[in-house]
């Protein structure tokens, strides 16, 4: 009869599934993660709908996921969709290139985990899959310090006339048909336009858009 030991039992793998549309990414970062102890790439989808498909049948403990997705519906929305899954939801970690303030704040509202930048060294890169598997927050230091900056200087709200331009913005008007709208001068729409960007944290007219959707921004005044 073999004696007890007293090693504890080894701990099973992270399960990940990559979501990114770029094979050749997908195909780096599953050889970078077979090279670390006790984390296993499951499975690997191109697209935010395949994501969903493959998560229900394999059932990831984490979900890498990229923002930007092609075609479909973007990371964001994936992330939603995965985290609000009735059956096993996985925790997702933001792995992408873009670190503005709208992107953070619509993976973080929409139930990310943790958001990390893609220049992070791979050491980083496991720590922050160890953490967020195990429903810990992980964040790349710039996209921490942006957060620590926006929580000590929130944005202000937008006031009733920016609401209106905005509400334009999603209809696709350009800047002379929402001066003719509201009866303002196309400048006055371009200094308008230049604090909602401003106070959302985004640089084009789509950002607007999309965060004025996400912070339900384009109901009445």
């Amino acid at each position: 009869m073999p004696a007890p030991t007293d090693e504890p039992p080894t701990p099973a793998p992270v399960r990940i599934l990559l979501c990114d549309d770029h094979a050749v990414v997908r195909a780096g970062l599953r050889a970078l993660l077979s090279s670390a102890p006790g984390i296993e790439v499951v499975a690997e989808a191109g697209s935010g709908e395949e994501a969903l498909a493959l998560t229900t049948l394999h059932h990831p403990d984490l979900v890498l996921m990229d923002l930007q997705l092609g075609e479909g519906i973007d990371g964001v929305e994936t992330t939603r969709r995965l985290t609000t899954l009735p059956d096993h939801p996985p925790y997702v970690l933001v792995l992408t290139t873009y670190d503005t303030d709208a992107d953070i704040t619509r993976a973080v509202e929409a139930g990310a985990t943790g958001y990390l930048l893609k220049a992070e060294r791979p050491e980083e890169l496991f720590t922050a899959i160890r953490a967020a598997a195990s429903g810990r927050t992980a964040l790349s230091p710039p996209v921490a310090q942006r957060v620590m900056t926006h929580l000590r200087n929130p944005q202000p709200e937008l006031t009733p006339r920016e609401r209106d331009i905005l509400r334009h913005l999603t209809q696709g008007l350009g800047n002379r048909e929402i001066a003719r709208a509201l009866f303002i001068s196309e400048a006055t729409v371009k200094t308008h336009l230049g604090r909602i960007y401003q106070k959302l944290g985004v640089e084009t007219r789509a950002g607007a858009v999309a965060v004025g959707k996400e912070r339900r921004l384009l109901g009445g005044t």
